[in-house]
């Protein structure tokens, strides 16, 4: 089967065959047993594991799959089927443990559409959940700054809270594709900060035009979650920057709470490719 992947190597296209990608060059990668696949050279780790690690994963796989952030799967559903055509190619960079990929994908697949999708992560940890979520969904380990993809080969991409390669995206973008980044609103999770923190502050929220991309709109989500157990409260804080930054004391007060109400908070900031760049 013709891959969206290209070889990170020689920068061929990529055949995935059984138990392998493999390019005309003759390089092969093999296929976990999940299902995913390792583009990323040595060369370019700059760890023996980089990204999220065992725990970290988890905790991700654990809260998401209890739906607190549908009301943003939701809208990105809803934001990208409109955009794209009947035989869309995407690219989730930064998938995680592939909650939004699979859920689009699935999405797409309802409206009638026959998506190709791929998500890259720079964790092989997390891989190993996003692989099981979607069987029919392209997973690899590789870097956002060095996409194994060809130039000009998706219709749209998808950034979740994750690094922001904004050269690697317009190149794999089509022109006229979109891309759609994913941040925190300004009050994102504040009552937890509350706990956490004796003085919390407002996450930034601005307006930022990229070179090679128009913006297209900005889409708010705003909702309360209500967290029902300890275990839901800590994987919340694991999968969060708050989890190492944050002092012991309010560690400790965020450990003795067995719910939680708070507000979640993101902003869906749309671009479309420059047709002309």
């Amino acid at each position: 089967m013709e891959s969206l992947f290209r070889c990170p190597l020689c920068e061929k296209p990529l055949r995935r065959e059984e138990g392998a990608y493999r390019c005309p060059s003759g390089h092969s990668f093999d296929i976990a047993r999940e299902g995913y696949t390792h583009l990323l050279p040595a060369n370019r780790k700059h760890s023996a594991a980089p990204g999220d690690d065992r725990e970290m994963a988890a905790a991700r796989r654990d809260f998401l799959s209890c739906g607190y952030y549908n009301p943003l799967l939701n809208t990105l559903c809803s934001e990208i089927a409109p955009r794209c055509g009947e035989f869309p190619a995407l690219l989730d960079s930064g998938c995680g443990e592939g909650y939004y990929t699979a859920g689009i994908y699935q999405a797409l697949r309802a409206a009638g559409k026959q998506p190709r999708m791929a998500g890259i992560d720079i964790s092989k940890f997390i891989l190993r959940s996003a692989a099981k979520r979607g069987k029919d969904i392209e997973f690899a380990v590789a870097s956002a700054y060095h996409l194994p993809l060809p130039d000009a080969s998706v219709d749209a991409l998808l950034n979740c809270f994750s690094p922001l390669a904004l050269t690697e995206f317009h190149r794999v973008l089509k022109p006229g594709g979109y891309f759609l980044y994913v941040v925190p609103g300004a009050e994102h999770l504040w009552e937890m900060k509350e706990i956490l923190y004796d003085r919390p502050y407002p996450n930034e929220e601005r307006e930022t035009p990229y070179q090679g991309f128009s913006y297209e709109a900005i889409v708010p989500v705003d909702e309360t979650i209500t967290l029902r157990s300890r275990e839901d409260i800590q994987n919340l804080f694991r999968m969060t920057p708050y989890a190492w930054k944050t002092p012991r004391e309010g560690k400790d007060r965020l450990a003795e709470r067995e719910t939680l109400t708070t507000r979640i908070s993101f902003r869906i900031h749309i671009f479309r490719r420059d047709e002309n760049r």
